[in-house]
């Protein structure tokens, strides 16, 4: 570690931008955080988030790579390329906001972006394979700013043999472990994921693990409906005006993956375009209308949560704190609080925080205790052999 680190180290404030793009790959997620301490001794204050949505076309070619459908080398050299100049173009125009020059700025966390995940071994060229691949080239980010980029942290928990996924529990249990209460963290994102943090509990009693999908098959159903006029279900308006069809939600209810323990995690190669499609071709059989249709895979979602609470939390949760985009979709709130009538559904705004920067906040958590040479993962959630120092250091 050269002396910039120590110097780091040593300052008893840093100024740290977290980067988050999720599996609805609808932009970054920029956010600038004051963090003190490392570990236990934590602090972190949000100064200011920043939203750049992807122009249709990069989503278009991301979605596409994600799903299999465009690929080779050559692509993928030129998107990772693209996306480190697009993220440094975020983090310039979060200190723009900001009102600070970019050299203020003492480090970056950057999650990239996930164009393939691969939890299951598979056989590949007669050999055993797992992995995981996210792009976006930090190295720009570091010249454009001028200081280190702490990215790729996923690998390294699977390289321990773990799932890669998910990554957010450790920093939700630096943030919000109660000594009184049992806490449920869910966010949801295309993929959805909770976190229960039983009272006063420990690293290794923390539980996390991908509920199913998130908001990643009712936004593709609503892209749909709107003739791609919308790619998400604002405020659950369209789930509103219409019912929830319970032969659709049984049929995928039927789904073998809710039934799996944890550890476990999931992605846009299990629920995307092959899924969606499947979907509908039920309920084109079954006479359903595609507005009810985005009715019942929000009902879905919900139900999706209830299950993973029900079947695998090791305490019911008294409060359920509901983050990420899915946060702002009220049907599919009041559906979660239908789901789970025992417990106190509520967003992260009701204590103060931010539900869209959450996960930012969270990978520039996890590049400070990498700074600090601490592990980042929590192995009874991930399933890796043991805690490891995460993410690879560009500067």
């Amino acid at each position: 570690m050269n002396q910039d680190f120590f110097a780091l180290r040593a300052k008893p404030t840093r100024l740290v931008i977290g980067l988050m793009t999720g599996t609805s790959a609808d932009g970054i997620d920029a956010v600038l955080t004051e963090i003190t301490g490392y570990g236990l001794q934590t602090k972190v204050k949000q100064r200011d988030f920043l939203f750049v949505p992807y122009q249709p076309a990069v989503r278009d070619c991301i979605l596409q790579t994600a799903e299999g459908i465009n690929g080779g080398s050559a692509l993928i050299c030129r998107l990772s390329t693209l996306l480190g100049r697009l993220y440094a173009d975020a983090c310039l125009a979060l200190c723009e906001k900001s009102g600070i020059t970019p050299d203020a700025i003492d480090l970056v966390g950057n999650h990239g972006q996930t164009v393939w995940h691969m939890p299951e071994t598979e056989t590949f060229l007669g050999y055993p394979v797992r992995g995981t691949l996210q792009i976006g080239e930090d190295a720009i980010i570091a010249q454009v700013l001028g200081c280190p980029v702490i990215g790729d942290f996923r690998v390294r928990d699977m390289a321990a043999g773990g799932l890669g996924a998910p990554l957010v529990p450790y920093t939700e249990y630096l943030l919000y472990r109660d000594e009184g209460f049992h806490v449920a963290l869910q966010n949801i994102g295309g993929i959805g994921n909770v976190t229960i943090l039983p009272k006063d509990c420990l690293p290794d009693q923390v539980i996390a693990f991908d509920t199913g999908p998130g908001n990643m098959v009712i936004d593709a159903l609503t892209a749909i409906y709107t003739e791609g006029k919308a790619s998400y279900d604002e405020g659950g308006q369209l789930a509103a005006k219409g019912i929830v069809r319970r032969e659709l939600l049984a049929f995928l209810l039927d789904d073998p993956y809710l039934s799996k323990r944890p550890p476990k995690t999931t992605g846009r190669e299990y629920y995307g375009a092959d899924y969606v499609k499947r979907l509908l071709e039920f309920a084109r059989t079954h006479g359903i209308s595609i507005i009810d249709t985005i009715s019942t895979a929000t009902r879905f979602t919900a139900e999706c949560i209830a299950v993973g609470l029900n079947q695998f939390a090791p305490v019911s949760p008294d409060y359920l704190i509901i983050g990420g985009g899915g946060s702002h979709n009220h049907t599919l709130l009041a559906d979660i609080q239908s789901c789970l009538p025992e417990c106190k559904v509520q967003t992260n705004e009701n204590l103060g925080y931010d539900s869209d920067s959450k996960e930012a906040v969270a990978f520039a958590i996890l590049a400070n205790e990498a700074l600090f040479g601490m592990a980042g993962n929590v192995p009874s959630v991930t399933g890796a052999e043991k805690a490891v120092v995460m993410g690879k250091i560009s500067q």
